[in-house]
């Protein structure tokens, strides 16, 4: 699989601000005709640069407004161990993203809630019941000053 070309780039950058756009609307904005961008896209959806088209939600509409990233030390880091957790925390709705990280922390989650009071309950009730849990730490987001989803492709 090749590095995508110039033409990709722009047609991946035009689906990152909206990926509700036609591709003949997405050819007219590259320079090239319908049937030769949508081989693109599709080309880049087969070999999973494109993995999904989403719609982007407010969550603080929705009703979470509260954010969380909580950082997981497990006591054992076998590799039985570490998948057990990701199993666990994978099925998880509330939980958002689930990153391995280096350093003092073993985990990484994205966390939403309704507010502190469920956020509460979740760690208590679900959390802390996850086996090999050693410790768990969580920073409350204040305020997102940047939110992206868009990748910067050179």
């Amino acid at each position: 699989m090749s590095l995508p070309d110039n033409l990709d780039i722009a047609i991946l950058n035009i689906l990152q601000n909206d990926s509700t756009i036609t591709v003949k609307e997405i050819a007219e904005k590259i320079g090239l005709s319908a049937t030769p961008t949508y081989e693109r896209v599709k080309r880049m959806e087969q070999n999973k640069i494109i993995t999904k088209y989403v719609a982007l939600v407010d969550r603080e509409k929705v009703g979470l407004s509260l954010l969380v990233y909580c950082n997981i030390v497990l006591k054992e880091q076998s590799k039985k161990e570490l998948m057990s957790f990701e199993n666990s925390v994978l099925k998880m709705p509330e939980v958002l993203e689930v990153i391995s990280i280096s350093g003092t922390y073993d985990y990484m989650l994205k966390i939403v809630a309704k507010d502190i009071s469920s956020y509460n309950d979740f760690v208590v009730n679900v959390i802390s019941n996850i086996p090999n849990i050693g410790q768990y730490h969580s920073s409350i987001v204040l305020n997102e000053v940047k939110r992206e989803t868009a990748l910067k492709i050179l």
